[in-house]
């Protein structure tokens, strides 16, 4: 296969299987959605889904945030984790919020990147899912799967993000980066990954992945 035809296997085969997208982060308008995307850095949707109904029940808008000490926000969030640099976030950015953006959530890299606990990553899908600007936010899941596709070499997400704009038509961005991470967390997780199941990366795989997987479950090997 050339790389665009493997592009295309990647698009079509998420086009089947994801046919609609959930969006994995429960939240009701733009600044839940930004609360509860700041959250999930380094922990699970899950886990985010469980704790931001107790803090949006005490809080879901920036100016009743602002309501909260720092230390009470940390108190709710402290489940997924980072919660002291987390809630300093929060606190601050609805502050800003109120003081810079009459208290909505602004629509540009910049004025996102400018919020406390609001990288690159965070800007991007909140511009993706909220605003339906075309955006690549590359998680593990994507990360991982960029290589083990053989689309990025792996050194850093800045570099896969970048690899991944180059090969994807603009128009899906959106829609693929949520496919991918669904993708990667039913079909090609980090462990207990069973490459039987996992039809992109038997398919068009990097070979020095799929000879490692099989070199450490020979079993699979006809």
């Amino acid at each position: 296969m050339t790389k665009q035809e493997k592009v295309d296997f990647v698009i079509n085969t998420l086009k089947q299987l994801y046919p609609t997208i959930p969006v994995p982060l429960d939240h009701k308008d733009l600044y839940t959605l930004l609360i509860a995307v700041l959250l999930s850095a380094q922990s699970t949707d899950v886990r985010v889904n469980q704790i931001t109904p107790l803090l949006f029940e005490k809080a879901d808008n920036p100016y009743d945030m602002i309501k909260l000490s720092v230390e009470e926000i940390r108190e709710i969030i402290k489940p997924v984790g980072l919660s002291p640099m987390k809630s300093k976030g929060i606190h601050g950015l609805s502050h800003i919020l109120i003081d810079k953006h009459n208290g909505e959530v602004p629509k540009t890299y910049e004025a996102l990147e400018e919020l406390p606990a609001v990288g690159h990553k965070t800007a991007a899908v909140v511009l993706s899912q909220a605003f339906g600007i075309p955006a690549f936010p590359v998680d593990t899941h994507i990360h991982r799967l960029m290589y083990r596709w053989n689309f990025t070499n792996g050194k850093n997400v800045v570099q896969t993000e970048r690899d991944a704009k180059r090969l994807f038509p603009k128009e899906l961005w959106n829609d693929l980066h949520l496919q991918i991470i669904w993708y990667g967390r039913e079909y090609s997780p980090a462990r207990g990954w069973d490459l039987e199941k996992d039809i992109i990366t038997k398919t068009i795989g990097r070979a020095s992945v799929i000879k490692d997987y099989y070199k450490k479950n020979p079993k699979f090997i006809l």
